[in-house]
């Protein structure tokens, strides 16, 4: 079976515009969310979020690319940036055409939509910009990045709420896995932080007023982000040819739906998709020893998520580590399990945790080792990272230590 390793790795968050800069806030355990800075915010109730701050796209953009690229392509095409930069590719002949892209994201162009709607219906404009549609469309990152970089291969988006960024990643391992490609690019982005974006999620009255805080009993709702993590996914035998770093090795994916309820979780879906990525990687209960939990901070997803957990190890959930970084850089809904990805290769590259932050008090319901508050050093093998998304859709990667 064809092996894939990770090559390269790009992001732009709230905790930092590239890489180097969001894994040193990981492990100082930094809080990246903070008052948004966003048109009409006195309008809304919820005025917290993970906001990409000192952001200057007319620094990184011409005007042609700023009237193509909404605030999520453009994150995109930045994390991708620097993830090819590290992996040292160039894509010509044979090679682009066995290349793709595969990105994940639940919202698409909402700045768009947003921008737009405010000039039609508030404003009475009569027309709009010739290039909404592609500005706007889900796909627009993926095609966006396919054109820049020559990734003549298969390209295109997954939009599965919360989960998109692990659907799309698992996509891409299994399009490699199956020999239909030597690299991908694949991670999500999304930027829903605008009036419109946070009003229909205050809708939902599962958003925090003040801090994201999972697993603790004090907990009060999730925090919206916004951002990008993009990764290059690689033949292993391609990588090592090369002399490429190897930064992780992929070993197992699985995705389940719950098929119950559109915004409430089944622990028994979250459970087959963990067992179903450990079974994909042939690794035993005590062979992980870190999980990325999706931890939003809501009761619903904490109680549900540590209950599969438990129930999947056994005795070996005691001596898990299991923390959520939504803590430090809120929930970017179809971009998180991306940005989520850069924690598990930090816990295996570097042997650090990144802690669960604003952790207040412990909840007998999420009774597992949340690394609160405080990074951790410690050596671990092989981590998992879970997304489980509205609509009961769930996704688990499974990773392990470079080769």
């Amino acid at each position: 079976m064809t092996r894939v390793v990770i090559t390269g790795q790009g992001t732009i968050n709230a905790l930092g515009h590239n890489v180097p800069d969001t894994l040193r806030a990981m492990r100082e355990g930094v809080c990246g969310i903070s008052e948004l800075d966003i048109r009409d915010v006195d309008r809304l109730s919820v005025r917290i979020g993970g906001q990409v701050k000192g952001y200057a796209p007319d620094a990184l953009f011409n005007r042609q690319q700023i009237a193509l690229y909404d605030r999520f392509t453009q994150f995109t095409m930045i994390a991708a940036g620097e993830a090819l930069a590290q992996a040292g590719l160039t894509f010509a002949g044979e090679l682009a055409t066995r290349s793709g892209v595969v990105l994940g994201t639940a919202g698409g162009g909402v700045n768009t939509w947003d921008e737009n709607y405010r000039s039609v219906y508030e404003e009475g404009k009569n027309r709009v910009h010739p290039f909404v549609v592609p500005k706007l469309m889900n796909n627009s990152a993926a095609s966006h990045v396919s054109m820049k970089w020559n990734l003549k291969g298969p390209s295109f988006s997954v939009a599965t709420a919360c989960a998109s960024s692990n659907h799309a990643m698992g996509q891409a391992f299994q399009l490699i896995r199956a020999g239909l490609c030597d690299v991908v690019l694949t991670g999500g982005s999304e930027a829903m932080l605008t009036f419109g974006g946070v009003k229909a999620w205050e809708g939902l009255r599962v958003m925090s007023k003040d801090a994201c805080r999972p697993f603790s009993a004090t907990r009060n709702g999730m925090v919206q982000g916004e951002g990008a993590a993009v990764f290059v996914f690689e033949r292993h035998d391609h990588a090592t040819a090369r002399g490429a770093t190897i930064l992780a090795e992929i070993v197992g994916f699985a995705m389940t739906s719950d098929a119950a309820d559109i915004v409430m979780p089944s622990k028994q879906g979250a459970a087959r998709a963990i067992t179903g990525a450990m079974r994909d990687a042939r690794l035993r209960p005590e062979d992980v020893g870190y999980i990325n939990a999706h931890g939003t901070g809501t009761a619903a997803n904490d109680k549900t998520e540590c209950a599969a957990v438990a129930d999947v190890f056994g005795h070996h959930a005691n001596d898990l580590m299991i923390s959520s970084t939504k803590s430090m850089h809120g929930h970017l809904i179809g971009g998180t399990g991306a940005v989520e990805l850069l924690a598990c290769i930090m816990a295996l590259r570097e042997g650090v945790i990144a802690p669960t932050i604003s952790y207040q008090e412990p909840d007998p319901e999420c009774a597992l080792d949340v690394v609160p508050n405080v990074a951790r050093e410690a050596r671990v093998g092989a981590v998992l990272s879970n997304a489980f998304a509205f609509g009961g859709l769930n996704a688990v990667l499974a990773l392990c230590r470079a080769p």
